[in-house]
């Protein structure tokens, strides 16, 4: 998703979201996890979490790398412990009541990057859908399979580099091809960069621009 402001980003102090991010960045993986827990037991809610520390931190590490600020070592490091901190939460995502609502959520081919999928993904299970993740690189063979099987009310396609574009415009035109009445939210990073354009006219797809966003469509499906 795009580093559009989340209405829930302050929700988590701004003490905590700096040093969360000061930890984030030097690798230390203990530190983040106990802000998270911690956050937790102090009551800030999931949601809050999720867009207040996680999608805002991403975001800003993102930024970080694109303008070589940081080493592509560093970004890996950030993701794999934002992944572990989310995890620390899942007990509580799975437990949510379910209603009835399933997503499909897919990286592109040739797309590496992750933990914006996972986060969409997860937000779908904290508003008791059933929110199945592919995770990176997922070949259209199986994106296509998938779909069939579980019959989704919605697909969402993760994209993080806008190099990518093309791959992602042909995995729209095959899935709009075979499953032609089921919606399909796309977003990630690189539409920052732009081909917001390209998307404009498609059928059933609708661009995405942050987490709070996503929220909003989901209750209009709900």
């Amino acid at each position: 998703m795009s580093n559009s402001q989340s209405s829930f980003a302050n929700s988590v102090p701004a003490k905590d979201y700096a040093a969360y991010l000061r930890h984030l960045l030097a690798g230390d993986r203990q530190t983040c996890l106990g802000i998270v827990a911690d956050l937790m037991d102090r009551g800030v809610d999931l949601k809050s979490i999720y867009l207040g520390l996680f999608e805002r931190s991403m975001h800003e590490v993102g930024d970080l790398w694109e303008t070589n600020n940081i080493s592509v070592a560093t970004e890996h490091i950030a993701t794999a412990i934002t992944e572990n901190a989310m995890s620390l939460l899942h007990p509580i995502i799975f437990a949510s009541e379910r209603c009835g609502r399933k997503a499909i959520v897919s990286c592109v081919a040739n797309e590496y990057h992750q933990v914006g999928g996972k986060m969409v993904a997860d937000l779908f299970e904290l508003n008791g859908w059933d929110g199945y993740f592919l995770g990176a690189n997922t070949p259209i063979k199986d994106l296509l399979q998938m779909v069939a099987e579980k019959k989704p009310d919605l697909i969402c396609l993760s994209l993080t580099l806008y190099a990518n574009l093309p791959d992602l415009l042909r995995h729209i035109q095959t899935l709009h091809e075979a499953f032609p009445s089921t919606p399909i939210l796309v977003g990630g990073q690189a539409f920052r960069w732009g081909g917001r354009e390209t998307l404009n006219g498609l059928p059933q797809v609708w661009l995405v621009g942050s987490l709070d966003e996503l929220e909003q469509i989901m209750a209009h499906f709900s």
